[in-house]
């Protein structure tokens, strides 16, 4: 790796990190709102690698947690991490990962990014359930595991993979007037 690149992650990294705040805020509403975040967390594993993208990730999380209003309608802080939904931002960090691996291992073809990328967030739904379900019945209420899976993961599966096949295209256009 050359001075070039060196400097080159360290200007993309925190972009793709702000790249990931911005996508946040953008809500779009419905019955339940959905953000862009994680087309931004594909976009930069997409576009950066596994290694760069999933430090984009953990760039983006250590902001929030130092209290810059990173996080969905603009909230921050360790409260958010650590509170019933945190686990699902944690998860954030397993799609990078598992991402990274795959990549390393079978190759970089298309069809290895989707599959990983759809196993990344599976993982990230079932972490972000057990943790919600933990955090949600330490507290004053309970909600078994399928009542969470339907609250906080079923009506987000549809726009999580067309914001996955979002991604895709942009890194595409992206990649193509780049050259690449």
């Amino acid at each position: 790796m050359n001075v070039n690149t060196k400097t080159r992650d360290l200007a993309l990294i925190p972009v793709f990190s702000v790249l990931t705040a911005v996508c946040t805020w953008i809500m779009i509403p419905g019955p339940v709102p959905f953000t862009m975040q994680t087309f931004a967390v594909f976009l930069s594993l997409l576009l950066l690698g596994g290694k760069r993208g999933t430090a984009a990730v953990l760039v983006y999380l250590l902001l929030g947690f130092a209290g810059l209003p990173v996080f969905s309608g603009f909230s921050a802080g360790p409260g958010v991490l650590l509170g019933p939904t945190g686990g699902y931002l944690i998860g954030f960090i397993a799609i990078g990962l598992l991402f990274a691996v795959c990549v390393r291992i079978f190759g970089g073809s298309d069809r290895v990014k989707a599959a990983s990328l759809i196993a990344g967030l599976l993982v990230c739904y079932l972490f972000g359930t057990l943790w919600f379900t933990l955090g949600y019945n330490s507290g004053s209420g309970s909600v078994t595991f399928t009542a969470a899976l339907g609250l906080c993961v079923l009506p987000f599966v549809v726009p999580d993979l067309l914001k996955l096949g979002l991604a895709f295209w942009v890194a595409k256009q992206i990649r193509k007037r780049r050259g690449q």
